[in-house]
């Protein structure tokens, strides 16, 4: 697959409002549990496109839906991280909101759960799109989540196809394990036929490959591979994202490649895989190889987890 197409980044997909709470102790049901606790922009897709501008793409535009109640402060925040957005303001539904629980405690690697209110970002639609925003576009990029709600799914699977009728490649971070398990593997997969590259993270190469979510996750490598490789048969590149494991690259049913994750003092996770994604892609634009690309994702993630929330400082 080629690579430094040039032109515009195009992100499709999801902006939120995160609420953060970091906490140094296990939970404490029925009581207090100190936390370090912010309110910062987020959303998969938002922050793909923000870290991809932050790791040198001069033009990253973003499509995405907003509650009225938050919309400026959003545009604001991607217009400073150098990011073109066209947010769609949803005058009935607030903006989404997802509790993102950090655990900041010792040898928990700052794993990160979340709670989630789609809000307004799943009620993008069909008539949201127009091909017109492909004019200029070298990649487009579509978030997970677009593809669990019906409305939002249509709106992915029109962008999709104006994309592969224009030559544009297209990539699909599927964002959630949780979420694919509850829609349906075969529904995910007929859903983003045609997508050049995918970027799962090693649960969700495993459920996608056939393996129940979980099974085989931690210590089996040999698994992780045949599943990536196997994935790779149905689109022409997969980079599994494994965060403090670094990544694997298959292409066209073999792995190509294992790149190490580089070291990194971990406070928050959040936001590490779209991290990942941004500087990938930035650097696919560019006119770096699978593995390069896949190199500099590692160390946009390494960067991002040493911070609190998911965008780049």
């Amino acid at each position: 697959m080629t690579s430094g197409r040039g032109g515009a980044l195009l992100v499709v997909g999801d902006v939120v409002t995160d609420i953060v709470a970091r906490h140094g102790a296990p939970l404490a049901s029925g009581t207090d549990t100190a936390a370090a606790i912010r309110t910062v922009p987020g959303g998969a897709g938002a922050n793909v496109a923000c870290w991809a501008a932050s790791w040198g793409c001069r033009d990253v535009r973003f499509l995405g839906r907003v509650g009225a109640e938050s919309a400026a402060w959003h545009e604001e925040a991607l217009t400073r991280a150098g990011v073109r957005p066209r947010l769609v303001v949803d005058s009935e539904v607030p903006t989404g909101t997802v509790i993102c629980l950090v655990d900041g405690g010792a040898g928990a690697g700052a794993e990160r759960t979340f709670l989630t209110d789609s809000g307004a970002s799943l009620r993008l639609s069909g008539a949201d799109w127009s091909p017109t925003l492909l004019d200029g576009v070298g990649w487009l990029h579509l978030s997970g989540y677009l593809f669990f709600a019906r409305q939002s799914r249509a709106v992915a699977e029109k962008a999709l196809a104006a994309a592969r009728a224009r030559g544009v490649p297209v990539s699909v971070d599927p964002a959630s394990a949780g979420f694919l398990a509850v829609l349906g593997v075969e529904r995910f997969l007929a859903a983003v036929e045609g997508v050049d590259v995918l970027l799962p993270s090693e649960g969700e190469v495993r459920l996608l490959a056939g393996a129940p979510w979980g099974d085989g996750e931690v210590g089996d490598a040999g698994g992780l591979a045949e599943a990536a490789a196997k994935l790779s048969r149905r689109f022409p590149v997969v980079v599994v994202k494994r965060g403090a494991a670094g990544a694997l690259v298959a292409h066209d049913g073999e792995v190509r490649g294992e790149v190490p994750a580089l070291p990194a003092a971990a406070r928050d996770s959040t936001g590490a895989g779209d991290a990942f994604t941004g500087a990938f892609l930035a650097s696919r634009l560019s006119g770096a190889g699978l593995c390069e690309a896949s190199a500099e994702g590692c160390r946009a993630g390494a960067r991002a987890v040493e911070r609190v929330g998911g965008r780049p400082g």
